[in-house]
């Protein structure tokens, strides 16, 4: 037990070292001889070789494109009420142009060879197409429609938001 009024007890002293000079003199010249050895080995390391040189094939790049024109015909329009999952009732109108049987005969008047009517039914507030990953308004909530390429898609609720997804 040790009295807090007395000073502390210093620690013993550190006993010389029991190793002899000359084995202490030994180690030292070993390390050194090893340092000296290994900087030589590292720099004549690279006599005599040629670096590799790695070739590059040329990518081959294949591209195909598909323009299709649909046949002008009579127009059909109708009226689908689709169910929403929560939400307002929603009403789809689809209007498509049926294809007719003389295809020699090109009554369409419009330059680009596109129909009147556009491949979505439902549009954004700018008059654009959507496209699946977009969010939906509150109002097209269960609705379907198709993007600008054709592909049908639904808005539906996924992750906590309401988006277009395909059908």
């Amino acid at each position: 037990m040790t009295n807090p009024y007395t000073a502390p007890i210093p620690p013993a002293p550190r006993p010389p070292d029991s190793r002899p000079l000359h084995k202490r003199v030994l180690v030292w010249i070993g390390g050194a001889a090893l340092l000296v050895t290994g900087t030589l080995i590292g720099a004549a390391g690279n006599d005599g070789q040629q670096p590799i040189e790695a070739k590059v094939k040329p990518a081959t790049t294949v591209t195909a494109t598909v323009t299709t024109t649909p046949e002008p015909g009579p127009t059909v329009t109708e009226t689908v009420k689709a169910k929403p999952k929560p939400g307002p009732t929603v009403t789809v109108t689809r209007t498509t142009t049926a294809k007719t049987a003389d295809s020699g005969s090109t009554g369409n008047s419009n330059s680009t060879g596109q129909d009147d009517t556009e491949p979505c039914t439902i549009t954004s507030n700018a008059g654009n197409c959507y496209s699946a990953g977009q969010f939906c308004r509150n109002s097209d909530h269960g609705a379907v429609t198709t993007t600008a390429g054709g592909t049908k898609i639904e808005c539906a609720y996924s992750s906590n938001a309401w988006r277009w997804t395909y059908a």
